[in-house]
C-alpha cells in the first residue's frame, strides 16, 4: 500500500493543488433554503420551453475584503464567495440557438445562432455577459460545433453594486457551457479563460473576480496570488460578522472608461519608475514586476515613487516626451483603446495606493493567520485605512459611500470600507455578531432614512452575509 503524503511535502502539496483544480461532482440535491427558487426557476423554464431543465449552474458573487484595485497590478487580494449569486436554469436546444430569458424584469430576452455570437462593448445589455462567457469556452475549447442551449437566468446579487455580479454572469455562462458541451475544465483554468473573455464587453480586470467564483470555499475567505494563480484559505475572526450596504450608486463598469483609465495609469507609473531607475522600461507593464526588479518590499516602494514620479498630473505630451515617443508610439506602447483620448494621468497617488494596499493586504492575511488576542482591531484599522487610500489617492470613491462608511463606522464596525471597484456600489463593514442587529437598525435610520431611493433600496442592498461556496452544477432530484 502506498504511504500518504507527509504534510509539507511536495506530494502534499501537489495533492491539495489537484484537489483545489479539480471541479466538484455535479450534485444532486439543492440546498433545503434554495428549494423554493430553484423550483419556481424550474417552472418559468418549463412554460418557456416545454420542458424540465437538464441542469442548473451557480455562481456567487463576492464581497473583496481588502486589496483594492491591486489585482491587476500583480497584487493579492482577499475577498470571500457571497451566498448571493447567479443561477441558470440550462436545457438543450435543438435548433442550434442560444434562446436566453432573465426573469428580472427590467433584462429583455435575447436569441441567437451559436455560430454567429456577436458582442456590442459599447453597449453592455446583460446577454453580452453570457455571450462572454459562451465564447470563452467555445473558443478556449475550440469547439467547432458547440450545442445550443435554453437557459433562463435568475440572480439575487444587487447590479451593478460592486459585487462583481457582471463576472458571476460571465463565470455561470461559461459553466453552462462546458457542461453543455459535456467538457470537463479545471477551475483554474475556467478562472482564467473567463477573466480574459470579459474583455470582449471591454472590462479589463485582474481575475479576482472570477478566481473566487470558482475557487471559494465555504466558511472560508480566501487570499489569492496570481502569476501563477495560487489560494490560501483565510479563516474570519470569530465572534465577527461582515454586512454590505449599498450606497445607492450604480456604477456599471463596463459603460465607464474609469477602471481601464486607472489600469492605464499604474502601467505608465510603472514604465516611469522603470525608466528612471534604468531598467528596460518597454518590459514592464505592472507594478509588481518593477517592485521585484528592484527587489524592494511593497511598502518601502513608495519611496521610489515620491522619488521618481512629480507628484503633478502628468499630460499626454510630457509623457510622449520623458519616453521618446509619439502620439501614436504612446497609445501603442501604453495606452488600451478606450483610453486613448485621455490627456491628464495621476501617476504618483495611483502607484502609492497600490503600493500601499499591496502591503495592506499581505498584513491583513497574516494578522489573520496569527489570530493574536484582540486582532480584530488590526483588521479594522487595515479596512478603514485602505478605504482612506482608496479616496485620498486613488479618487475611486464618491460622496455617498464616504458618508455611509461613516455611518457605518459610527454604527459600531470594527471596519468599514468601500468594496469593488468603486465609483459607486457597495461598503463592506466588519461588525462584532453580538452587535449586529443594533448595528444595521442604526445603518438603516442614519442612512437609508434619509431620502425616498434609498428607502426603496434598504431590503435588498442591507444583509449581512457568511463565506458562501464557489460556482457549481446541480442535477437536482429533490425539486
Amino acid at each position: 500500500m502506498a504511504s500518504k503524503a507527509k504534510s509539507g511535502s511536495k506530494a502534499a502539496k501537489a495533492a491539495e493543488k489537484a484537489n483545489i483544480d479539480r471541479f466538484p461532482p455535479i450534485l444532486k440535491q439543492v440546498p433545503d433554503n434554495q428549494k423554493q427558487r430553484y423550483a419556481a426557476l424550474q417552472e418559468t423554464f418549463q412554460k418557456r420551453f416545454g420542458t424540465k431543465p437538464a441542469f442548473f449552474a451557480r455562481a456567487p458573487g463576492r464581497v473583496n475584503l481588502i486589496g483594492e484595485h491591486v489585482d491587476y497590478c500583480g497584487y493579492s487580494v482577499l475577498p470571500m464567495a457571497l451566498q448571493q449569486d447567479i443561477v441558470m436554469a440550462v436545457g438543450p436546444n435543438p435548433d442550434k440557438k442560444l434562446d436566453l430569458v432573465n426573469t428580472g424584469d427590467h433584462y429583455d430576452d435575447f436569441t441567437t445562432d451559436v455560430q454567429h455570437v456577436e458582442i456590442d462593448d459599447t453597449r453592455p445589455h446583460w446577454h453580452q455577459y453570457f455571450l462572454c462567457g459562451y465564447r470563452g469556452v467555445v473558443e478556449g475549447e475550440k469547439i467547432s460545433e458547440p450545442v445550443g442551449m435554453n437557459v433562463v437566468t435568475d440572480g439575487t446579487i444587487p447590479a451593478r453594486a460592486g459585487l462583481s455580479s457582471s463576472s458571476a454572469l460571465v463565470c455561470c455562462a461559461a459553466l453552462a457551457t462546458m457542461h453543455s458541451n459535456g467538457l470537463k475544465i479545471s477551475k483554474v483554468k475556467l478562472a482564467t479563460d473567463c477573466m480574459e473573455c470579459e474583455k470582449y464587453i471591454g472590462t479589463h480586470g485582474g481575475g479576482m473576480d472570477q478566481a473566487i467564483c470558482f475557487l471559494a470555499k465555504e466558511g472560508m475567505a480566501m487570499h489569492i496570488e496570481f502569476h501563477p494563480l495560487c489560494t490560501s484559505d483565510v479563516k474570519i475572526p470569530n465572534g465577527v460578522t461582515f454586512v454590505i450596504a449599498s450606497s445607492c450608486v450604480e456604477m456599471n463598469k463596463a459603460a465607464a472608461t474609469h477602471c481601464n483609465f486607472r489600469v492605464v495609469e499604474t502601467r505608465i507609473a510603472a514604465q516611469v519608475i522603470a525608466k528612471t531607475e534604468g531598467l528596460d522600461w518597454r518590459k514592464y507593464r505592472v507594478l509588481r514586476h518593477v517592485q521585484e526588479a528592484l527587489d524592494t518590499p511593497p511598502a518601502e516602494m513608495r519611496a521610489f515613487c515620491n522619488k521618481d514620479i512629480h507628484s503633478n498630473a502628468w499630460t499626454k505630451n510630457e509623457l510622449c516626451t520623458f519616453f521618446g515617443l509619439t502620439n501614436e508610439e504612446l497609445n501603442e506602447e501604453s495606452m488600451s483603446k478606450n483610453t486613448i483620448n485621455e490627456n491628464v494621468f495621476e501617476l504618483h497617488d495611483r502607484a502609492r495606493h497600490v503600493y500601499g494596499e499591496a502591503g495592506r493586504t499581505i498584513k491583513f492575511k497574516k494578522t489573520c493567520d496569527e489570530a493574536k488576542k484582540n486582532y480584530e482591531e488590526t483588521l479594522g484599522i487595515l479596512m478603514d485605512t485602505s478605504h482612506e487610500s482608496c479616496r485620498e489617492l486613488y479618487k475611486c470613491s464618491v460622496d455617498e459611500l464616504d458618508e455611509l462608511v461613516e455611518v457605518c463606522r459610527n454604527a459600531g464596525s470594527l471596519g468599514s470600507r468601500l468594496t469593488g471597484a468603486g465609483w459607486g456600489g457597495c461598503v463592506v463593514s466588519m461588525v462584532p455578531t453580538k452587535k449586529l442587529k443594533e448595528f444595521i437598525s442604526k445603518v438603516r435610520t442614519d442612512f437609508y432614512s434619509k431620502t425616498p431611493e434609498r428607502q426603496a433600496q434598504v431590503d435588498h442592498t442591507l444583509f449581512a452575509t457568511k463565506p458562501g461556496p464557489g460556482a457549481r452544477i446541480y442535477e437536482p432530484t429533490n425539486l
